[in-house]
């Protein structure tokens, strides 16, 4: 296998805290703010990679608006960042001025051949309560999987061990791989399209789904790669790393 360094552009995977605590009669507040990209970026900067990260509250104003911002990226991980965050530009917003639609540009961009991977998350896919609002939408025409109109979400508290399909245990993603990969607590359902590689499924649902679109690749992990949903047992295996390095490689055809 060949190697060039890949530049990879994570958008989503934020949030911002505010809660309230009661104790009697007196109340006070505290907010905070936090991230779950670090086992991802630590796979994808260990393989030799470049990672760069837009949280979902700067996501709307400094996401790519144009394919000169875009095409540079080699992969680009859209992770529990929802439909409006990228679509609301705040000139827009804020001024009525016509922007670009960014949800067109990604699946543009797929299709002049460059790689797209969705993670699940409560504001991936449809979401809760359907407000991720993928389905429907230019970015559903790029990823391997239909997506359902409503909310999506399958919590899973007893755990899940996703199993690797045995007619594609062959393919570059997790070839070598062991065959049931460690208990997860959460994912998106979603239904396989029909010229898509189901690589990973529970039951009948389709845990990870790989396909090409136009000239690029895309890929649709349902569950989560930071909690809640992945557990310590998925974040601290030995073979997690491989396997996100596996698939942005896989994705951009090294």
């Amino acid at each position: 296998m060949s190697y060039r360094k890949l530049m990879v552009l994570l958008a989503g995977e934020s949030w911002v805290t505010h809660t309230t605590h009661i104790k009697g009669v007196d109340y006070f507040v505290q907010s905070g703010y936090g991230e779950g990209i670090r086992w991802i970026k630590g796979a994808i900067e260990g393989g030799g990679h470049e990672f760069f990260h837009i949280p979902n509250h700067l996501a709307s104003e400094q996401f790519p608006v144009c394919m000169d911002e875009l095409r540079p990226f080699d992969v680009l991980i859209l992770s529990d960042i929802g439909a409006n965050t990228l679509l609301l530009h705040p000139s827009t917003t804020a001024h009525s001025i016509v922007t670009c639609n960014r949800l067109k540009l990604i699946r543009d961009y797929v299709e002049e051949g460059g790689s797209l991977l969705m993670v699940g998350g409560y504001m991936s896919y449809q979401g809760i309560e359907g407000k991720a609002r993928y389905c429907g939408t230019p970015i559903e025409d790029a990823l391997p999987v239909i997506m359902r109109e409503t909310d999506d979400r399958v919590e899973v508290p007893e755990g899940f061990e996703p199993e690797v399909v045995i007619e594609n245990e062959h393919h570059q993603i997790v070839d070598g791989l062991p065959h049931t990969f460690p208990v997860m607590l959460f994912y998106n359902r979603v239904v396989a399209k029909p010229d898509s590689t189901v690589l990973l499924r529970n039951g009948r649902d389709p845990i990870l789904t790989a396909w090409s679109y136009g000239k690029g690749r895309a890929a649709a992990f349902t569950p989560d790669a930071a909690p809640h949903g992945a557990t310590p047992e998925f974040l601290e295996w030995e073979h997690f790393d491989s396997f996100w390095l596996r698939v942005i490689e896989w994705l951009t055809e090294l």
